[in-house]
């Protein structure tokens, strides 16, 4: 059973930086990528970024562009967003998901499996 636990969640301060992590198990895909959505209260969940894993490559939401790095540590199957000047509208529940697709970008679609979300908070 594939298994993704986000963790990090926190509240910060705007400009301030935060890390979330997402850990993935439960599979043997010879390749993956992992996407982050966030989805603040009453809006639609939204891509934030995503990078595949076995290439490297990496998208991001134009929101988050500058500000937001993901990274994978593959030998531990996690995937880190670090967020920094953070702004209030960034706050939201985040999820992280993974697909065997080798490049998937940042479309909900292609992602099979989801993780609960983990709520970072931005205070003005």
């Amino acid at each position: 059973e594939v298994k993704l636990q986000a963790s990090g969640r926190g509240l910060v301060q705007a400009g301030g930086s935060l890390t979330l992590a997402c850990a993935a198990s439960g599979f043997a895909f010879d390749h993956y990528s992992i996407g982050w959505f966030r989805q603040a209260p009453g809006q639609e969940r939204e891509a934030v970024s995503s990078i595949s894993t076995r290439t490297g490559t990496t998208y991001y939401a134009t929101s988050v562009k500058g500000r937001f790095t993901i990274s994978s540590d593959n030998a531990k199957k996690t995937v880190y967003l670090q967020m920094n000047a953070l702004k209030p509208e960034d706050t939201a529940v985040y999820y992280c998901a993974l697909t065997s697709t080798l490049l998937a970008g940042l479309w909900r679609g292609e992602y099979d499996y989801w993780g609960r979300g983990t709520q970072v908070t931005v205070s003005s």
